[in-house]
């Protein structure tokens, strides 16, 4: 009884993360983001393209065999071989366009704001200032070591003010 305790808690917890709810509204929103493109692919693009020939891009089609039919009156193939270019096409285009929207409404718009934001931070591998106690601090340090200079090093400040050294 505890491992299926275990098991269902466990399965509560992953639908409970926000990465699980994220992709599943991402998907609800897919779903109906592809409706709209598909509108615009038959609504827009098919119409432009359909200038050159027919509007329904499905009727687009080459023949593979010297021998092609379709039977009038259901517009099935009876003999030959059909290759439906026209749906690929259309397929095609409104992934173009999915991917165009896409990137440009989504994606790039979440990256600029991303830099923003990074900019907005302090960098944090840089170290950081050091404090006016801390400064005051080294500075006191470095007068002290000059003022007592090291028995086994001279120092180049060591000796009296005023006083100079004669050689004899």
């Amino acid at each position: 009884m505890s491992e299926s305790k275990g098991v269902l808690q466990g399965f509560k917890e992953f639908l409970m993360r926000g990465n699980v709810i994220e992709l599943a509204v991402a998907v609800v929103v897919g779903a109906a983001f592809t409706n709209i493109v598909n509108a615009v692919v038959k609504g827009v693009i098919n119409p432009i393209i359909g200038a050159l020939g027919s509007q329904n891009l499905d009727h687009y089609q080459s023949c593979l065999t010297a021998t092609c039919q379709k039977d009038p009156k259901t517009g099935a193939f009876t003999e030959g071989i059909y290759i439906l270019w026209g749906s690929v096409l259309s397929s095609a285009l409104t992934f173009l366009i999915t991917a165009a929207v896409v990137y440009f409404l989504m994606i790039l718009p979440m990256n600029k704001w991303k830099e923003r934001q990074a900019a907005r931070k302090p960098a944090e591998d840089s170290p950081l200032a050091p404090t006016e106690v801390e400064l005051l601090t080294e500075i006191r340090d470095a007068l002290i070591a000059q003022r007592i200079p090291a028995p086994s090093t001279p120092s180049a400040t060591s000796g009296s003010i005023g006083t100079q050294k004669t050689h004899e």
